[in-house]
């Protein structure tokens, strides 16, 4: 493959202030995600210090393989809603090694609202769900959960049952899931180990129970203690819900590790040999290619060159449809093919990128789409042009497509422009976002311009002036509101990404999750849907 040769110069003003803006967004970024680590109250840590109980991501740290990379994920869920749990929720999960094999790993932060379930750690739940099974991954659970948040019940009830249904149907598809339990699993979190294929209670600590003390005793007037309603000898002993019974914390994580080294789950289907070639330029000088503004264009083959290995990019039809650029590339040593936004999408980009993914499908080459564009070209000359067609024809490859894809949010993220570049409603198996990302119908001068022609033809229409002072201050509301739903710091607190991450950890971020991707065999489509021509 070529060496692309950067023509980014680095001692320019545009390099230099891209720079300041973009660490400006990281220290925003790495305060949130500072606050995603909060483990609970300091009364609430010296309490669970005091009864001898390791924390969260203690335990996960124990769990996985010495020197095991992780890749935490939705770690932000939830993190701008009002009277939520805060940034992550009430769970800490990621994709990591133990016992030398790829798992998705979940801890419940039993020292943060006692590990129970509110609206954000749900849905951040359902989509670990769904990271699991499409990419065939067994699964631990570090279980202590008070089950669902009450005030939050009537709306996380449904979902909440579809959880318990996906673990059942993982088991069937021969994905395990080993469950630890080190306090309490109650109602709702009693089912997580109860559905597990393996279950590992911690003596003296664990209790689970469909229905604590106090409700058995509103419910049926009989009087019980914790312990002999779901403590962890009883279950070993009596009921049988749990298969192994661990003497401390210490004992059920090793427990749950020599499961997983026993348990069989298919080796991974393609690891690179030989030694892995690193990008030419650094990693840090990706903060000054890409702008903290979106509106600012920039050339996304220069981040492309600074990710990929050896700096080596075959273009595709390089001189053909500008706008998009597609191509094939190795990160850690794993093939992948690329479409990345150079700007608007124009009929021949959209063609360009549809005949790609085919391509890609073909030769069963997973796919990267780095985002960053304003949509589809509109004006009666695109729409003569057949912009609808052309559209349609790349949102028709990208529905058909069947290799496994990942999609890195970049810069803006508009209107169908976004579903052609394989949004959230598309997919991706893991789709992650800049902090400086924007995503919505269109931008917020678009939307607040539209809204303005159309009161100002509604007052036309009955007689009366346009209020020009009163229509500037919805005008600047509307853009405030608009900018503000639009921000990658919405997406990920609404778990429409997999997280936020800093430009300079991409490579690492998309080498890891392509070694997911590859973990499987991958095939391509044989067919699509009719194409209009």
């Amino acid at each position: 493959m070529q060496v692309f040769h950067s023509k980014i110069n680095t001692n320019s003003q545009q390099y230099q202030a891209n720079i300041e803006g973009m660490k400006k967004i990281l220290e925003k970024y790495n305060v949130a995600m500072e606050e995603s680590r909060f483990q609970g109250k300091e009364k609430s840590i010296a309490r669970a210090r005091k009864r001898g109980k390791l924390l969260a991501r203690e335990r996960l740290e124990l769990l996985l393989d010495k020197d095991s990379p992780f890749l935490e994920l939705l770690p932000l869920a939830g993190m701008a809603r009002k009277g939520g749990f805060g940034a992550g929720g009430t769970n800490v999960c990621g994709i990591g090694l133990v016992s030398g094999k790829l798992c998705m790993v979940s801890s419940n932060v039993g020292t943060r609202k006692g590990g129970s379930v509110d609206y954000h750690t749900t849905f951040k739940s359902l989509r670990i769900g769904q990271i699991i099974r499409e990419n065939r991954l067994p699964s631990v659970n570090l279980v202590e959960s008070g089950g669902a948040n009450l005030p939050d019940q009537a709306k996380i009830f449904n979902y909440g049952g579809e959880s318990f249904r996906e673990i059942s149907r993982r088991s069937k598809m021969g994905l395990p899931s080993i469950s630890v339990v080190f306090g309490n699993a109650t109602a709702g979190g009693a089912y997580v180990p109860g559905m597990s294929d393996f279950a590992i209670f911690q003596k003296n600590n664990a209790k689970v129970f469909l229905a604590g003390p106090p409700l058995v005793k509103m419910a049926t007037n009989e009087v019980a203690t914790d312990e002999e309603l779901g403590g962890a000898e009883m279950h070993s002993r009596v009921s049988g819900v749990t298969d192994y019974l661990a003497e401390d914390e210490l004992d059920g994580i090793r427990i749950a590790r020599e499961l997983m080294a026993i348990v069989d789950v298919s080796k991974p289907h393609f690891v690179p040999e030989g030694p892995i070639e690193a990008p030419k330029y650094d990693a840090e000088e990706i903060l000054g290619v890409v702008p903290p503004d979106p509106k600012i264009p920039f050339d996304c083959r220069e981040l492309i060159t600074r990710v990929v290995d050896g700096s080596k990019f075959s273009e595709f039809k390089p001189e053909y449809g500008n706008t998009m650029i597609t191509g094939w590339a190795k990160i850690n040593g794993y093939p992948v093919g690329i479409v990345g936004n150079n700007g608007v999408i124009f009929s021949e980009s959209a063609n360009k990128a549809a005949q790609f993914i085919q391509l890609s499908n073909k030769n069963n080459i997973p796919l990267l789409f780095l985002q960053n564009t304003t949509g589809y070209m509109v004006g009666k000359t695109y729409e003569e042009g057949g912009i609808i067609k052309n559209g349609a024809k790349l949102i028709n490859a990208v529905s058909n497509s069947e290799v496994p894809s990942i999609t890195l949010m970049i810069g803006s993220s508009y209107g169908a422009g976004n579903y052609g570049m394989n949004g959230r409603s598309y997919d991706p198996r893991f789709l992650f976002s800049y902090p400086n990302a924007k995503l919505g119908v269109m931008g917020s001068e678009q939307l607040a311009g539209v809204m303005e022609i159309v009161q100002r033809a509604s007052a036309k229409s009955l007689g009366k002036p346009y209020d020009e002072k009163q229509g500037a201050m919805i005008k600047q509301m509307l853009m405030q509101e608009a900018d503000s739903k639009a921000s990658a710091w919405h997406s990920t607190s609404e778990t429409w990404d997999d997280g936020l991450l800093d430009p300079r950890e991409t490579r690492n971020y998309l080498g890891f999750t392509l070694a997911v991707l590859y973990n499987q065999p991958i095939k391509g489509a044989d067919s699509y849907g009719v194409w209009r021509h």
